[in-house]
């Protein structure tokens, strides 16, 4: 006699129980922008050289052989009676600078404070482009109206005057410091963020969980922080990607002009400053820094494209 217990003996039962152990885990948001990224080969090689550039201004002794020493603890192998010298795979694979300095020691050098300056100034960027968007998309009204003609208003300030007279304001009489150059970068870009920042909330805010929430007398700032800022943030995350490609570019073009890091900082900016007036005779001091920055600026970029095409429905 069969059991009136035992699924196999009622089909119905038995195809359902089949169906569930055939489902696999929920899918997100995030897994499926994952799954996207892993298949796109954009994406790994953009990865490739955000790691190198990372690494390189985190552990620049794991690509400068021999590491600092006594002897020369600065790590550039500098030797006047070597300057200017060409490329060599023999000895100085970039060729050295007016100084005699091994130009492969300082190329990788300039990536710490390049890449510090960009990560900071872009971290500035999106905290208030975040903090004020959120308040103006979720508020809206007058405080809205104030956020949005602030932001209108560094809209039509040009970037490179905004960011000189940031500078002159920061500048003591010790002259300018690499926080400076990233204050002033990142205090100007945040406009963009806000808008962007703004309009995914006032979406995201008429969404049931968080009509929910509200509804269950959960504070604005629970219902900011923890249901719409997760499932905001993605095209803010897209924009600061992208944004650390160009603020390493911008950081270049200030000091280049010099009105950006102080002269004795080791940099990809100031070597192509230094770089300007001997093209001519040394091309290789221009080549290389001008190299990096490329990459590394081209390696942001492409990485917030396969973000934004992963994270963005319309692409799937």
């Amino acid at each position: 006699m069969t059991d009136a217990f035992d699924p196999s003996s009622r089909p119905g039962i038995a195809l359902a129980a089949s169906s569930a152990e055939d489902v696999g885990d929920p899918r997100t948001f995030w897994g499926d922008a994952w799954r996207i990224l892993r298949r796109k080969w954009l994406f790994w090689v953009s990865l490739t050289l955000i790691v190198i550039f990372v690494t390189m201004a985190v552990f620049p002794q794991l690509y400068v052989w021999p590491s600092p020493s006594p002897d020369d603890p600065s790590g550039l192998h500098c030797k006047l009676t070597d300057t200017r010298l060409g490329p060599s795979f023999s000895e100085h694979w970039y060729g050295t600078d007016v100084q005699g300095c091994d130009y492969y020691a300082q190329v990788t050098y300039g990536a710490r404070v390049s890449l510090t300056v960009a990560l900071f100034a872009t971290l500035i960027t999106v905290g208030l482009g975040i903090l004020l968007g959120g308040l103006a998309g979720y508020y809206g009204g007058f405080l809205d109206s104030i956020i949005s003609r602030t932001a209108d208003g560094f809209f039509a300030l040009p970037y490179l005057v905004g960011a000189i007279i940031v500078l002159s304001a920061l500048t003591t009489s010790d002259g300018r410091q690499t926080w400076h150059v990233t204050v002033a970068i990142g205090s100007l870009g945040w406009p963009a963020v806000v808008r962007l920042y703004r309009s995914t909330v006032l979406q995201v805010k008429q969404l049931e969980y968080v009509q929910a929430a509200r509804a269950l007398g959960a504070s604005d700032f629970r219902i900011l922080t923890r249901h719409i800022l997760p499932n905001a943030v993605a095209p803010t995350l897209v924009y600061a990607t992208i944004s650390m490609g160009a603020v390493i570019s911008v950081e270049a073009t200030l000091s280049y002009l010099g009105i950006g890091l102080p002269i004795d900082s080791i940099s990809w900016g100031i070597m192509l400053q230094e770089a300007s007036n001997k093209i001519e005779r040394s091309g290789h001091l221009l080549w290389f820094p001008t190299g990096y920055l490329i990459a590394a600026s081209l390696a942001f970029v492409l990485m917030g494209e396969q973000l934004r095409e992963a994270f963005d429905p319309r692409f799937r």
